[in-house]
């Protein structure tokens, strides 16, 4: 007997960066080199993002209002990875050289969006990465990786709460601000 699942009436949202097909390619190869202690919960490739601001629960009334206001230009920006990081609580990251400015810009400008729309934003300084796994206390991180990542775009994304699916994008938008249409 197959049951339908309620949609619920909240999204549990974020924007994000989403790395296309060359660079999960780089990021797959990197995540290989590492060595992963019993029990560490690697991301699947579909999940890799770096977050930009976490929305949290919000109406899905509200979401056609936020994919039109949270459209924000911005310049193209290469993000280069450069350190495998293990963060408290067993978190297995991938940290950029720097911050690039542009990034630095395009969060300010989504952030400063995000309030006049009457949502939270994290207070604390922004810190781009992107996690590769959970519950890697014991991994041992591979050399540092030495390649970028060209930004041209940004998604609005919905937390699922499914660990088979666990992000699903709502919108895309390229660095002009528009939904790209892209798929990837």
């Amino acid at each position: 007997m197959q049951h339908d699942v309620e949609t619920p009436t909240e999204a549990r949202l974020f924007l994000a960066l989403v790395p296309g097909g060359p660079v999960r390619a780089e990021l797959s190869a990197h995540t290989q080199a590492w060595r992963w202690n019993d029990g560490a919960q690697r991301y699947a490739p579909p999940d890799w993002h770096v977050t930009l601001h976490f929305i949290g629960p919000v109406p899905r009334t509200r979401l056609d209002e936020l994919r039109a206001g949270l459209s924000q230009p911005f310049t193209p920006f290469e993000l280069r990875f450069g350190e495998p990081a293990l963060w408290p609580h067993g978190l297995a990251v991938l940290l950029p050289m720097a911050t690039p400015p542009a990034l630095q810009v395009l969060h300010d400008r989504l952030g400063a969006q995000l309030r006049r729309l009457g949502l939270h934003t994290d207070e604390r300084p922004y810190r781009p990465h992107l996690t590769l796994a959970r519950r890697a206390e014991q991994a041992v991180p591979p050399a540092p990786p030495a390649w970028g990542w060209m930004v041209r775009g940004y998604v609005l994304m919905e937390s699922t709460g499914r660990p088979e699916a666990r992000y699903r994008v709502l919108q895309r938008f390229d660095d002009r601000g528009q939904d790209d249409g892209a798929t990837a």
